[in-house]
């Protein structure tokens, strides 16, 4: 039983799979697998005789005559077919500071000077309390909880006086 499907978008469909099969013939880009050859040929006859190529609703809009994938796959052949390259799947660089790759030296370096040691790595300690304004208690750090902070009072800080 056909789908009610709008005769503008199935004329679309149509024009479409016959202008990449129409593009894959004339050999602009490398030349078509034997399964698209199948695949485009198979849509286009059941849009011809269904009005649409795929029977789930699930898979596409109402009243559209071919799936999202179906979709998706004629534009990968169209582009094949056209000569135009195809795009896969492309990592994305780290955000973060973008740092320079090592300079590899040139070949009259490499003669001239031995190559550079790396420098050794820091030597890791335990950081260390030093208490400041001469107290007591090197490193003890309940002496340096306990210890009362010294306030100065300025006298006249408050108002403006004249003279």
């Amino acid at each position: 039983m056909p789908r009610e499907v709008d005769e503008r978008k199935k004329r679309a469909a149509l024009r479409k799979l016959r202008r990449a099969a129409a593009l894959a013939e004339q050999g602009l880009g490398p030349p078509l697998t034997d399964w698209e050859i199948a695949f485009l040929e198979e849509v286009e006859a059941r849009v011809e005789k269904f009005g649409s190529a795929f029977a789930d609703p699930m898979k596409g809009a109402e009243g559209e005559a071919l799936s999202g994938l179906q979709q998706l796959k004629l534009k990968q052949i169209d582009k094949k077919a056209r000569g135009k390259e195809t795009r896969g799947f492309k990592t994305k660089k780290p955000m973060g500071q973008k740092r320079p790759a090592p300079r590899q030296p040139r070949e009259h370096e490499m003669d001239s000077a031995p190559p550079p040691q790396p420098a050794p790595p820091p030597v890791k300690s335990r950081p260390a309390l030093v208490p400041t304004n001469g107290s007591s208690g090197a490193g003890n750090v309940t002496a340096l909880r306990r210890a009362k902070p010294s306030l100065t009072v300025i006298q006249g800080g408050g108002k403006k006086t004249e003279n």
